[in-house]
């Protein structure tokens, strides 16, 4: 009899087993379509690509040729806290994908016991042992639709954990520019200061002397004490960036700094025609496409609420008042089964949650495609701006040397007494907004390649792509 049972058992679980292989209720994902551009507006040649977010990226700022900066922008990945924030939620999501796995197939417990109990005029003892086992069969596809949604969800994580990462690089080489252009701003106010301190020791001779008025003296006064104060100014708001820095490099501003340092720098030459796979490199797409993967198998689970569950269930044991005779063949005890469980009637909750899951998909899809045309237009944006901010320099430095000359000549004039001081001081403030401007220039052109650079997903080394043709070897003639 109990032969029989068992058979029976084992013939209803192969059947399911047959069953579940087959029925996955809900969508199978399909990526969806997103906003295409044939190219680029601001760089003629770029072709849109399929997403390749797991491309390698390598150390984009060596481009800069800065080794302060290489070196700075190395430790993001290591001690940012930011950064290892979204590390310890992708070890999370992982770790939650392989317990949806894990749920695919049986479970097996065990547990041992041991009793004494009385009343007044008697007591008993009581020893147990038993094993159990239960497995939830995937009839229609709930567990693996699960599985499927925490594995999106999972590399999901991956992709802001990458998004953080390049975020955070980015804000610091940012703030590194900055600071870099500050440092020489500081510099040029300082030669200025140097010389604005020689003129007034001439103009406050010559008012001595009786040959210029007050008003040229106070206007020499002026200038050198408004030249102080503006480097007052930057060297605060240096202070402020050398913090930041610190911080994201995960350490106490109080326990960094960074040395002043001539300006030197290194803009990246950006190729005139690149594929724009590397713009599908973005670790925001991978997120959003990623998100939408998860959302499509969770319409899949939201729908097999409609079917019911079947478990089977089995457990075996011993027990025995007696600690020697637990093992014997008339303190063995079974069970085991089948159960189904399921909705019968729930006023249309269930048909609401598939409506909500449906819901969710579709804001995902937008987001998706929202996500993708936002990057097409970062992309042209900084194009347009870095070919127009080389232009701006081009003209610029044209002015700067002019307001240089300018500024020249006016001074020899003053000392040969044929000009007031006041044209010194307006020529010498001319001067010294177009150098300001050259640097403002400078930085903006350094900042805006590293927002291209962050803009493609972290560089445009062709090279990098699955789809590159090894280089050539140079051989020996």
């Amino acid at each position: 009899m109990m032969n029989n049972r068992i058979i029976q058992c084992v013939c209803i679980s192969l059947f399911a087993t047959i069953l579940s292989g087959c029925a996955v209720v809900g969508p199978d994902y399909k990526r969806p379509s997103a906003p295409q551009s044939p190219s680029f507006k601001e760089a003629k040649g770029w072709q849109k690509a399929t997403p390749l977010d797991q491309a390698p990226k390598g150390d984009w700022w060596k481009v800069y040729q800065d080794p302060v900066l290489s070196k700075l922008l190395a430790q993001v990945q290591i001690n940012n806290q930011n950064v290892a924030e979204y590390a310890a939620q992708y070890e999370k999501a992982k770790a939650v994908a392989e317990q949806a796995g894990a749920n695919l197939y049986p479970s097996i417990n065990g547990s041992a016991g041991a009793t004494r109990s009385g009343t007044q005029n008697q007591t008993s003892n009581s020893f147990s042992a038993k094993g159990s086992a239960s497995w939830e069969l995937d009839l229609w596809g709930k567990l693996r639709r699960t599985r499927e949604e925490d594995r999106a969800s999972a590399m999901a994580s991956a992709a802001q954990l990458a998004n953080a990462t390049l975020s955070a690089q980015s804000s610091l080489a940012q703030d590194y520019f900055q600071l870099r252009v500050m440092d020489e701003q500081i510099a040029l106010y300082q030669r200025n200061i140097k010389n604005y301190t020689q003129y007034l020791k001439v103009v406050n001779n010559q008012y001595k002397a009786g040959n210029i008025s007050r008003s040229s003296l106070a206007q020499a006064q002026t200038q050198l004490h408004t030249t102080r104060v503006s480097m007052i100014n930057l060297k605060w708001q240096r202070a402020q960036y050398e913090h930041a820095i610190a911080v994201l490099i995960g350490k106490p501003p109080a326990a960094f700094s960074l040395p002043a340092e001539p300006l030197s720098y290194h803009l990246p030459t950006i190729p005139a025609e690149l594929p724009s796979a590397l713009l599908q490199r973005r670790p925001d797409i991978a997120y959003a496409e990623r998100n939408v993967a998860a959302a499509n198998a969770a319409v899949g689970v939201a729908i097999a609420g409609y079917y019911p569950d079947l478990t089977l269930s089995a457990s075996a044991g011993v027990e025995n008042s007696t600690l020697s005779n637990l093992f014997e063949l008339p303190s063995r005890v079974w069970s085991i089964g089948p159960s189904l469980s399921g909705n019968i009637f729930d006023f249309g909750a269930t048909k609401a949650k598939v409506r909500q899951a449906k819901a969710s998909y579709d804001a995902s899809v937008a987001n998706y495609r929202q996500t993708v045309l936002n990057a097409f237009q970062e992309v042209e944006d900084y194009l347009v701006a870095i070919h127009g901010l080389n232009e701006e320099m081009a003209v610029q430095k044209q002015a700067t040397a002019s307001a240089r000359e300018s500024a020249r000549v006016t001074y020899n004039q003053f000392n040969s007494g044929m000009i007031d001081y006041l044209n010194v001081a307006t020529t010498e403030a001319t001067s010294l907004s177009q150098q300001q401007n050259e640097l403002n220039i400078i930085k903006s052109q350094l900042i805006n390649s590293v927002k291209l650079i962050v803009a493609l997903g972290g560089g445009w080394n062709v090279s990098d792509l699955p789809s590159a043709t090894p280089p050539k070897k140079n051989t020996a003639k």
